[in-house]
């Protein structure tokens, strides 16, 4: 067991699947969340000025109302007019999405197993680069590298098999999560551009920075090692 979500700690998580791939992108305005019913991504997402839409796709709307409830601190951003809210199957909602609907797609799902299965498959990968706009950039929460270094693997497989033009894993702790280590990994549509300078958040993240920003993406000895990719 695991706890997934917590005061002190759940902002490494959030501000890693977030903020990463929203300064890589040149100007971010419309953003779809799958998943993170907890809201954390939604609050972090919604610190960049650029953003001025933001669907969040949680398919049990009990989890979001739990958070609001036990977790305010996460969920201070739900009534921002930017957030709307679909307790819908994410699946289904990229499926039924226009072509270029987004500029970033942030997969904040649970682990490879039951509904969360189909999140990780280069079917699902095909959909989300269809419903990018030219330059769109997706994050994509990708487990531990400690534990599942085949699940890495087989997500930059597919995300590349789908037309993504290049992949980058970013590895960071979390204390709360089994081993101790997490990963998001990004895809992007198209040649990435520059990072944007992220001092644009400073005194408003915990964890995330320039410095770590930029250390994130380098795989220490072990990982290159028994190398996921």
């Amino acid at each position: 067991r695991c706890l997934r979500v917590t005061d002190r700690v759940r902002c490494w998580y959030d501000e890693r699947m977030t903020h990463p791939a929203l300064a890589r992108h040149p100007d971010p305005k419309r953003v779809l969340i799958i998943g993170g019913g907890d809201c954390g991504c939604l609050r972090e997402t919604l610190k960049h000025e650029s953003v001025t839409h933001v669907d969040s796709v949680e398919i049990d709307e009990r989890v979001t109302r739990v958070c609001e409830q036990y977790f305010p601190q996460l969920c201070v951003s739900n009534n921002d007019p930017r957030a709307h809210f679909q307790f819908v199957d994410g699946i289904q909602w990229v499926k039924k999405s226009a072509v270029g609907s987004y500029d970033v797609l942030i997969v904040d799902s649970t682990d490879p197993v039951g509904p969360a299965s189909g999140l990780f498959s280069r079917t699902f990968y095909e959909q989300c680069r269809r419903i990018l706009a030219p330059g769109g950039i997706l994050c994509a929460q990708s487990e531990s590298p400690l534990l599942y270094p085949e699940i890495i693997r087989d997500m930059d497989r597919d995300l590349r098999a789908a037309g993504f033009q290049e992949t980058t894993l970013l590895n960071f702790p979390m204390c709360t999560y089994p081993s101790g280590w997490w990963s998001a990994t990004l895809a992007f549509k198209a040649t990435p551009a520059p990072a944007r300078n992220p001092s644009a958040l400073s005194g408003r993240t915990r964890y995330f920075s320039a410095a770590i920003a930029e250390a994130a993406a380098v795989k220490p000895p072990l990982f290159q090692d028994h190398d996921a990719r």
